[in-house]
């Protein structure tokens, strides 16, 4: 079983649209994993119907109670998150703000404050209309710790995949290089990088890489959008050549892509599209890799 981390180093490259596009060319053979917990939307092209769901808790928050409390005020005081407010009359703690750090409860003189652990999302497994298996997520508003939903996805991906003897874990990962995306990277035998030819993607792709090679991961990568500004291209593959990074392909600019989108599919159910083939031709170019 191989494990393929699909990344960018910033937004708006095609991330997701490729990976929903590999689920679909891998069908059966694949457990697909959406691990971009913060902003989730891979469900918008895979069309998944759920079959499975849990609360995902993690993190630590103050609750007072009421019957106990004095309102004595040292709690508001000694807050440095301002997460307490007495506006009503009573002190209330206010989830979005606290950061769960317990000094409130330290100093409670009866014992009124209590930490308790939160429900900050949900983990899901549905079937999607590829035929295979995904895991994915989403945070509630405000929420943090997503590390660790995204370290929940992959866990259930991994298991899903181990256990009905799938050959492929293929993983939207976050963009940027945050703490989410280093979570997605755990244990991953093969990282693409999607990236376009801009002065922003050529600049996000560096850094990406960088965190990649400390995970010393083998990568490859696309070129999306690659004829907009063939300079740019040109840097970005020279890049990929000193750095020993796998130059899958460049796709060019195409409207379909879009278009596609707009249908909630992926593009390589656009067998018109003049991108379609490429795609087709890097995913079987991705599986021979992982075979080595």
């Amino acid at each position: 079983m191989k494990e393929i981390v699909i990344i960018s180093g910033k937004g708006g490259t095609g991330k997701t649209s490729l990976t929903a596009s590999f689920a679909m060319l891998a069908g059966q053979t694949a457990v697909i994993a959406d691990c971009d917990v913060d902003a989730a939307d891979m469900h918008l092209l895979l069309k998944p119907e759920r079959i499975f769901e849990e609360d995902f808790y993690s993190g630590v928050a103050a609750v007072i109670d009421q019957d106990k409390c004095i309102q004595c005020g040292k709690c508001q005081e000694i807050c440095r998150f301002n997460a307490i407010d007495n506006s009503t009359g009573q002190y209330l703690v206010s989830n979005l703000n606290c950061e769960g750090c317990g000094y409130c409860g330290h100093v409670c003189p009866v014992g009124a404050i209590e930490m308790i652990e939160q429900n900050v999302g949900k983990c899901y497994i549905s079937k999607t209309k590829a035929d295979n298996k995904m895991v994915h997520a989403g945070l509630k508003i405000g929420a943090d710790n997503s590390g660790k939903l995204v370290a929940k996805v992959k866990h259930e991906a991994k298991a899903s995949a181990e256990k009905d003897g799938k050959e492929y874990i293929i993983v939207d990962g976050s963009p940027g290089i945050g703490c989410p995306v280093v979570s997605s990277l755990s244990g991953a035998d093969f990282v693409v990088f999607v990236t376009e030819p801009t002065v922003s993607g050529i600049h996000d792709l560096e850094r990406v890489y960088q965190l990649v090679k400390k995970f010393q991961i083998p990568s490859g990568c696309i070129i999306n959008k690659a004829d907009l500004n063939e300079k740019v291209s040109k840097d970005i593959e020279k890049f990929l050549a000193d750095n020993e990074i796998i130059h899958l392909t460049n796709l060019p600019y195409d409207e379909s892509f879009t278009t596609a989108m707009t249908k909630g599919q992926t593009i390589v159910e656009d067998k018109t599209s003049p991108i379609t083939a490429s795609i087709e031709q890097c995913w079987q170019d991705l599986k021979i890799i992982l075979e080595k």
